[in-house]
């Protein structure tokens, strides 16, 4: 498509928008009287209107049915969460008896790598990316301290080579088969969070089985925001949080995936609860854990209801606007709009002011681009807060901007656009 710098131009590619109504499902924070241009979707995504209906509901539930709510009404809580699998088997790419919903991210993943890392026969490293959200790099760092390991031995970063901000997929293939005899597990990120960098999730998994090891990867950027096929890919297991891309609320509920080849392996450690226990004789409250086949035999805790209604409703949305393969269409050209529209503002400056760092090949990235600001970062990202533009700052000098497809129109990356160049001239 050739793009155009203009709000006709803009409000054009609004009008031709197949998803345009959507946004009409999620409230838009007010700036000025004005509907903000939220841009900030992989940190915390907007709230649909729905959601307080679908936790009055459970409210409504508890209020008049007390206890008995988890067997009697509507929707019985016990079996609740099987309502959100189709669209999460979507979503994710799996059988409804490979995932389940479950505590938060960094419980999952502690909770995943008691089963999938288990350092044996001179095998103990764990091959990550360089730059892994602080969280995946604080659970790995305890994980193997706890095997008895020294991280700095047993922990394998890659960093992107001098002079490039995002990995080169054949850096990350070679470093697994330079280490294939000693590395227990090769855990990624589905994308970075900081340079937005989607990652060869299918080759990284074969080429970490090539070498003898398992491949596990943290969703927390990926799910609801890029296409996924965690089955076909083979993906030992994986984890992700819903209140980025898939707008469940703030802390809203994990989940997890873990592949059907594993569900009847017995020489798997799991951290157990009643609650993962076989459904059809857990109320007998008899000893020893016995572990319903699947994912669900991971869970650990009661089902937190209201949680899951509020994720409910997101994923309801989902349902509603097709596959994410629609969703990921228009996610391409939105991002694609917006790095036009700096590369513009750097032309027009003669000047390269804003570095996308994010990858320039569509495929390999999600809906985000981070930018490097030349001088004045922090101020430029003030002012764009105080225009109403709602992005995320990470020091010491990246803004990162994330148009979501079923809330974000054309107009809003023109508009963030003009006030990213008004910055650029008065700062």
């Amino acid at each position: 498509m050739e793009f155009q710098n203009s709000a006709e131009f803009a409000h054009q590619l609004d009008e031709q928008d197949a998803l345009h109504n959507y946004r009409d499902q999620f409230l838009i924070p007010q700036h000025n009287g004005k509907d903000i241009i939220y841009l900030c979707g992989n940190s915390l995504g907007l709230q649909p209107k729905s959601t307080k209906q679908h936790l009055d509901a459970k409210l409504g539930e508890w209020q008049s049915l007390a206890v008995e709510g988890w067997f009697q009404g509507d929707n019985p809580w016990l079996e609740y969460h099987k309502q959100l699998l189709p669209a999460l088997c979507n979503i994710v790419g799996a059988h409804s008896s490979e995932i389940t919903i479950m505590n938060s991210l960094t419980i999952n993943l502690h909770l995943l790598m008691v089963s999938f890392y288990q350092p044996k026969n001179g095998r103990y490293k764990i091959i990550m990316e360089g730059g892994a959200f602080p969280s995946d790099q604080y659970a790995v760092e305890s994980q193997v301290k706890f095997h008895g390991f020294n991280p700095e031995d047993a922990v394998i970063e890659i960093f992107p080579r001098v002079g490039e901000s995002t990995l080169r997929t054949e850096d990350i293939l070679n470093m697994i088969k330079a280490h294939g005899n000693e590395v227990a597990l090769v855990l990624f990120g589905g994308i970075n969070y900081y340079t937005g960098q989607l990652f060869d999730m299918q080759n990284i998994a074969a080429t970490a089985h090539e070498v003898g090891a398992l491949a596990g990867f943290d969703l927390a950027h990926a799910a609801g925001n890029v296409p996924l096929q965690l089955h076909k890919w083979n993906a030992d297991f994986a984890c992700w949080c819903s209140y980025k891309y898939m707008n469940s609320g703030p802390g809203g509920i994990s989940g997890i995936f873990v592949h059907e080849k594993h569900h009847n392996n017995p020489q798997l450690n799991r951290f157990a609860g009643w609650w993962g226990y076989r459904n059809d004789t857990r109320f007998k409250m008899a000893p020893g854990f016995k572990p319903e086949v699947g994912a669900e035999g991971w869970q650990v805790s009661t089902s937190p209801v209201l949680l899951m209604a509020a994720h409910k409703a997101s994923l309801d949305i989902f349902e509603q606007a097709g596959s994410v393969n629609t969703l990921r269409e228009k996610a391409l050209v939105l991002t694609a709009y917006l790095e036009y529209l700096i590369n513009q503002i750097n032309q027009q400056a003669g000047d390269e002011l804003f570095k996308i760092i994010t990858p320039v090949n569509q495929q390999e990235r999600g809906s985000q681009l981070s930018i490097i600001c030349k001088r004045n970062g922090k101020a430029i990202f003030d002012y764009l807060a105080n225009q109403g533009v709602i992005g995320d700052w990470r020091e010491p000098d990246v803004i990162r901007l994330s148009p979501v497809p079923l809330y974000n129109t054309f107009t809003d990356v023109y508009t963030a656009a003009l006030h990213l160049t008004q910055a650029a001239k008065t700062l």
